[in-house]
């Protein structure tokens, strides 16, 4: 008797877990829970270009918030990349950007975009609040320097 007890304790409460019946066509339904996902962020464009006798990105100062992402497109006058300073750029900045530049040619310099259209996305996800300077490492002693700042 204290089996029967159990096992159908256990069985009402595997029904009631698993939804209710729907008596008038013998279907079971169950109610779907679900959390909404984080808002993704926007995606920013900046052109690396030769305008001219000019290498520049454009825009060169681009304002964005945490959780964005900035492609960076080699359209002109290249190779390109992208470059910050690491002493210019807010704690833990660099913890968030590093794992991106995987092919860096030296410390927080991303890899070198050769082919025409070639691209670079990073994202600022989890960076914190602040300015990064940018810069391209081919181009810097043309001026070819920029500012991302990053806003909450």
């Amino acid at each position: 008797m204290t089996k029967i007890a159990l096992l159908t304790g256990l069985a009402v409460t595997v029904a009631a877990c698993g939804g209710e019946k729907n008596a008038a066509k013998g279907e079971s339904t169950s109610v779907a829970v679900s959390t909404p996902a984080p808002a993704a962020g926007a995606t920013h464009d900046v052109n690396m270009v030769l305008e001219g006798t000019s290498y520049k990105f454009v825009p060169a100062d681009l304002s964005i918030k945490v959780g964005d992402k900035v492609v960076f497109h080699n359209v002109s006058g290249g190779p390109h990349n992208v470059s910050f300073w690491p002493d210019s750029i807010p704690a833990g900045g660099k913890e968030v950007l590093e794992p991106q530049m995987p092919d860096e040619i030296g410390p927080l310099q991303g890899a070198l975009l050769v082919d025409p259209n070639a691209s670079v996305t990073l994202s600022f996800a989890n960076a914190p609040a602040g300015v990064y300077k940018i810069y391209c490492t081919p181009h810097l002693a043309m001026k070819m320097t920029g500012t991302i700042t990053v806003t909450q």
